[in-house]
């Protein structure tokens, strides 16, 4: 298959799966690792239909997923990195912000992604080489510096030893830019710096589930995404930091992180 064609596929599947999360009631949390790491039947439902869907397309790929420890080696041909609801506490407390993140990896680059909100239908996508498109219409990041900006962050909830050092960096942008966002979905916030409504998110530990997707959106987009030095984004399970958006935005805030 073709990227296009892969994309095509993505986005079928994360439409049907959106449905599947509009559909919820009755939603349960059960505890991963602590009480703000959760995870309820919709997240492995979701998941399940993917890699079904996917599977039956692609027999030969393989996945690394966020739920039921599907990380199968992320140096096969073809791997699909799935994030089935991200957003998952937003998604329990009927705080109407998540979405389903798919990127297609081939032989180590990233070469397609989606990322669907269902609650108001938006739908990203990007190609490798071919732009970045809400709901088919071209986006571009913020050409602005970080002083005309918004700054999306996010807290790395489930490492509360980096509080501290978010909460100073939220300060510093906070004080910069034209006001901070932390509305607790990752690859969300990555798409609100791709299409420009942000200029700069950062959080200073994600999984690579959280962040494939956007990262490819957001470079097609005419943005960076990198860690927080300014290095290179891993595609790997290290949870790194994050920093996106616009260019210029993006090298406001690394200078001032560095103060």
């Amino acid at each position: 298959m073709t990227d296009l064609e892969i994309l095509e596929l993505l986005c079928a599947c994360e439409r049907e799966a959106g449905k599947l999360m509009l559909e919820a009631h009755d939603i349960l949390a059960e505890r991963k690792t602590d009480r703000r790491d959760v995870v309820t039947e919709y997240d492995r439902r979701v998941q399940a239909l993917l890699i079904e869907r996917l599977s039956a397309a692609l027999p030969e790929a393989r996945f690394f997923c966020e739920e039921n420890d599907r990380h199968d080696d992320l140096h096969a041909e073809t791997v699909f990195i799935i994030d089935p609801i991200d957003g998952t506490m937003n998604f329990v407390r009927g705080f109407h912000h998540s979405c389903v993140s798919i990127a297609c990896m081939r032989n180590g680059e990233l070469r397609a992604a989606a990322i669907y909100n269902p609650y108001v239908d938006e739908l990203f996508t990007a190609v490798k080489n071919g732009g970045a498109f809400l709901n088919g219409r071209p986006i571009h990041a913020s050409t602005e510096p970080l002083s005309q900006n918004l700054v999306c962050c996010g807290t790395a909830p489930y490492d509360q030893g980096l509080a501290d050092r978010t909460f100073g960096l939220m300060k510093k942008a906070y004080l910069a830019g034209l006001d901070i966002r932390r509305e607790g979905a990752a690859a969300l916030d990555l798409c609100s710096v791709a299409a420009g409504r942000a200029g700069v998110y950062f959080e200073l530990g994600l999984s690579l589930w959280d962040y494939a997707a956007g990262k490819l959106i957001v470079e097609e987009a005419g943005g960076v995404c990198c860690t927080m030095p300014g290095a290179p984004m891993p595609l790997d399970p290290s949870r790194p930091s994050v920093v996106a958006g616009g260019k210029q935005a993006v090298a406001d805030f690394l200078r001032l992180a560095g103060e």
